[in-house]
């Protein structure tokens, strides 16, 4: 335990010096480094193989049992440093929850076509930009029988603080991977043998509950961005548009209150 009493003290400087961009590029072109926070999370992540390289807790929560349970499972030469909460909240942009933080190697992801080949019922984020949102369908997935999801590059790092905080850690038990950048990623799917259905307000749309989408053995959804929904290209080379019935005018969910009634829909066992 190393006693910290300002964050101007340079050896927490991984904690406080850098943005989340900046810790994803942090040992490149090797994988970066990732913030986690609270127990729960923390050990969802250390449990799917990352690697801690420092742990930053506030004094009071080090002495929890539920700290010290979480810790007495990480190496003796990984630093553990210790600092009133007060010094803590004066990192930019964090307001600490339940009391620890770990910087973490980046653990390795599955490539495409091997997760595809191990699922049936996979998710499609195409450039879902807010980590809040993130979280939630990873949540979600985990909690419904999603096998894996796979993003389009221009969506939000699962990894980021903020949507494996509203995951509860799950970005660290559903697996996932990003599609290469660029890659027409509905041919893939095709490839894999995977029926591609859009989640889009249009004409040709059927409903979610249609028996056409459950009798797939293997369905990719595809979830689009909450400004602009998924693109048009992306819409013509899929095999359904499927909407969820909506009432008193209003037009569509939240994309991940959408992800979570749909993972219910076609991922349920009849």
């Amino acid at each position: 335990m190393i006693k910290i009493d300002s964050i101007d003290d340079s050896r927490v400087d991984i904690f406080t010096k850098y943005n989340e961009a900046q810790l994803y590029h942090y040992f490149e072109p090797k994988p970066g480094v990732f913030i986690a926070e609270t127990p729960e999370v923390i050990k969802r992540a250390l449990d799917r193989g990352a690697v801690p390289i420092a742990f930053l807790v506030e004094k009071k929560a080090y002495e929890s049992e539920v700290v010290t349970e979480l810790l007495s499972h990480v190496d003796d030469d990984v630093d553990i440093f210790v600092a009133e909460l007060n010094v803590i909240n004066k990192i930019t942009g964090f307001n600490l929850t339940r009391g620890v933080l770990a910087a973490c190697h980046r653990p390795s992801l599955p490539d495409v076509d091997s997760l595809l080949q191990s699922s049936k019922r996979i998710a499609i984020l195409e450039d879902v930009m807010n980590p809040t949102n993130v979280g939630a369908i990873f949540r979600s997935a985990a909690a419904l029988g999603v096998d894996g999801i796979i993003l389009t590059h221009d969506s939000a790092d699962p990894f980021y603080r903020r949507a494996a905080r509203v995951a509860m850690g799950t970005v660290f038990q559903v697996p996932w991977t990003y599609f290469d950048k660029g890659s027409d990623y509905v041919r893939v799917l095709h490839k894999n043998g995977f029926a591609v259905v859009s989640m889009a307000l249009k004409d040709n749309a059927i409903p979610l509950s249609a028996p056409a989408l459950k009798q797939q053995e293997k369905l990719a959804v595809i979830f689009g961005t909450e400004s602009t929904g998924i693109k048009q290209e992306t819409i013509d080379a899929s095999d359904y548009v499927t909407i969820i019935p909506m009432h008193h005018g209003v037009d569509s969910l939240n994309v991940a209150a959408a992800s979570a009634v749909t993972f219910w829909e076609l991922c349920k066992e009849d």
